[in-house]
C-alpha cells in the first residue's frame, strides 16, 4: 500500500506576512477614508457641473448637466471673489497672529516662570469650549449698547466713543471674528509649540550662551531650527482650520453686514441651502477645496525651501 501524501505547507516570509498584517489594520481606515471622503468629494465635483437643487432630491430626479453653467455664473457675479478675499484676509490675519501670539505664550511657559503648570492647564479652556458657544461669548462681548469690549472702549476713550458697534461695521466685523478665533485657537498652537520647545536640548543652549550668544540669536539659531517640523504642522493645522471656519462666523455675523464677513464656506451654504442651489453650492465648495490645497502646497513648499534646517 502506497503512504498517503502528505501535504508540505510552505512557510510564508517575515516580511509577507508583515505586509499583510499591516494591510489588514490599515484596512479600516482606509475603507472610511474612501467612504466619508474620497466619495463625497468625488460627488460634490460632479454636482458641481449639475443644475441640481432641492427639489431633485425630494423627487429623486437626477440633476441636468449644464458643463461650465454654475462656475460662469460664480465668475461673473461679485460675490465668489469677495468671498475669496474676505476668506484670504481672515486666514492670514488668523494664522499670523496665531503664530505669534502662540510662540510668545510658549517660550513663557517654558521659562522658570510660576504656576506654569496651573496657567497651562486653565489656559486650554477656550479651546475646550465648543465653537457656537465661542461665538455667543464674543456676541455678547461686542454688544453695542452694554457689551464689554463697548465698555473697556469707553474706557480708554474718556466716554467720546458711546456706540461701538465692532460686528455692525462692515470695516470690523471680519477684524471681530478673527479676535474670537485667535482667542479660541491661541491654546492649542501655545501647547504643541511648548512641547517641541521642551524638546530643544539643553547643553545646546548652555553652549551657545558660554559662547555669548544672546536670546535673540539662541531662538533664531537653535529653537527655530528644532522647531521647524513642529512649526509646519502647526501652521498648516491652522490654514485648514481657519480655511473651513463656518459656524463662528456664521453665528457671529450671518456672512454680514453687507457680505463683508462672506467667506468661501458662508457663501457655499448660502448658495446650497438659502438659494436652494446646490449644484452652484458644490461649485462654491470645489474652488474652496483647490484653492486650499494651492496654499497648502504652496506654503509647504516656501517652507521647504527655507534656510531653517
Amino acid at each position: 500500500m502506497s503512504r498517503p501524501l502528505r501535504k508540505k505547507l510552505i512557510p510564508m516570509k517575515r516580511s509577507t506576512g508583515d505586509i499583510i498584517f499591516s494591510s489588514l489594520l490599515l484596512l479600516p481606515a482606509l475603507i472610511m477614508t474612501i467612504v466619508f471622503i474620497v466619495v463625497p468629494i468625488v460627488d460634490s465635483v460632479i454636482k458641481s457641473f449639475l443644475d441640481f437643487r432641492i427639489k431633485n432630491i425630494i423627487s429623486g430626479q437626477p440633476g441636468e448637466w449644464n458643463n461650465f453653467a454654475n462656475y460662469i455664473r460664480l465668475f461673473q457675479s461679485q460675490k465668489l471673489m469677495g468671498a475669496i478675499i474676505a476668506t484670504f484676509s481672515f486666514v492670514i490675519f488668523v494664522v499670523i497672529l496665531q503664530f505669534i501670539f502662540g510662540m510668545i505664550l510658549a517660550l513663557i511657559l517654558n521659562s522658570n516662570v510660576k504656576f506654569a503648570r496651573f496657567i497651562r492647564s486653565i489656559m486650554m479652556t477656550p479651546w475646550v469650549v465648543p465653537t457656537i458657544i465661542s461665538a455667543l461669548i464674543w456676541m455678547w462681548m461686542f454688544q453695542p449698547q452694554y457689551g464689554l469690549i463697548k465698555y473697556f472702549v469707553g474706557l480708554v476713550s474718556g466716554g467720546e466713543i458711546t456706540n461701538f458697534a465692532m460686528l455692525n461695521n462692515p470695516k470690523t466685523a471680519l477684524l471681530g471674528i478673527g479676535i474670537a478665533a485667535l482667542w479660541k485657537q491661541i491654546p492649542l498652537t501655545t501647547l504643541l509649540l511648548l512641547a517641541g520647545l521642551q524638546n530643544v536640548p539643553d547643553d545646546m543652549l548652555e553652549a551657545a550662551t558660554i559662547d555669548g550668544a544672546g536670546k535673540t540669536r539662541r531662538f533664531f539659531d537653535i529653537v527655530l531650527p528644532y522647531l521647524k517640523s513642529v512649526i509646519k504642522i502647526v501652521i498648516s493645522m491652522a490654514i485648514i482650520a481657519n480655511f473651513k471656519q463656518f459656524p463662528l462666523i456664521w453665528t457671529m455675523t450671518g456672512g454680514g453686514p453687507d457680505n463683508s464677513t462672506t467667506t468661501l464656506a458662508v457663501l457655499s451654504y448660502r448658495e446650497a441651502f438659502v438659494s436652494n442651489n446646490l449644484g452652484s453650492g458644490a461649485a462654491v465648495t470645489t474652488i474652496w477645496m483647490l484653492l486650499m490645497i494651492v496654499v497648502i502646497l504652496i506654503y509647504n513648499k516656501l517652507l521647504g525651501a527655507t534656510d531653517i534646517d
